[in-house]
């Protein structure tokens, strides 16, 4: 009786001693746990921006390989001028953005190609607390080298598109000049847009001359308002 009593008593004082070493051994765990989600709190993402514009037959594939080689964890694309600041995939991101966190661009273009939006962009990543990197010019506006880089960059960006711009223009006064015009050609000859009006007098409706040339019944509407004009100007 007295040997069962004995190991009654080891046993049952032999639990809070392995409960109260579990614990210490849980407790000596936790900072481990702790820093691994400070670590991984405190590394910055880097999430990359692709982007092409719609006029150009081009796939985001080629800067997608370059942002993820460069360590990028997530990936924003879009097809869409880099002139225009309405861009959704743009602005979720930079809505996304966090401290440390870090945009990359595989070219600084890539990004923005006004250089007013680009600073725009440029200050709410830093009110954001993140930075930016382009990949081709290897630029790092988290140093200030790399501010003034793409500061430069971006003027000379907006200097090439204008200098496009004013090319495009004075092809476009050349051309005027010697009676070719731009644009999209009509749809219907100058004979055809004749018959329209004809039989517009004759009594024919919108509807049916529009089935008759294959054209939409705007298109004869835009013939009609053309040919009021022209005939206001006739008129003394």
């Amino acid at each position: 009786m007295r040997n069962e009593r004995a190991q009654t008593v080891v046993c049952a004082a032999s639990r809070p001693v392995q409960q109260k070493q579990r614990a210490i051994r849980r407790t000596k765990l936790l900072p481990n746990d702790m820093q691994k989600q400070q670590i991984n709190a405190a590394s910055p993402k880097l999430l990359g921006y692709a982007r092409v514009s719609k006029a150009e037959d081009q796939d985001t594939a080629p800067q997608i390989e370059a942002l993820e080689a460069a360590g990028c964890t997530r990936f924003y694309e879009e097809h869409a001028s880099g002139g225009r600041w309405d861009r959704p995939e743009l602005h979720r991101l930079l809505d996304r953005l966090e401290p440390g966190d870090v945009l990359a661009a595989w070219k600084l273009d890539r990004l923005s190609r006004s250089l007013k939006d680009l600073l725009l962009i440029l200050d709410r990543v830093e009110k954001a607390g993140a930075g930016f990197r382009s990949l081709t010019e290897n630029i790092d506006s988290t140093t200030a080298s790399g501010r003034m880089m793409m500061q430069m960059l971006g003027s000379f960006a907006e200097f090439e598109r204008a200098m496009v711009r004013e090319r495009t223009q004075a092809g476009l006064r050349s051309a005027r000049a010697q009676g070719r015009s731009g644009g999209r050609q009509p749809k219907l000859s100058p004979h055809q847009q004749t018959e329209v009006i004809t039989m517009l007098t004759a009594g024919r409706s919108t509807a049916d001359i529009a089935r008759l040339f294959r054209v939409h019944r705007a298109t004869i509407s835009r013939i009609v308002n053309n040919f009021a004009v022209k005939d206001a100007a006739r008129t003394p």
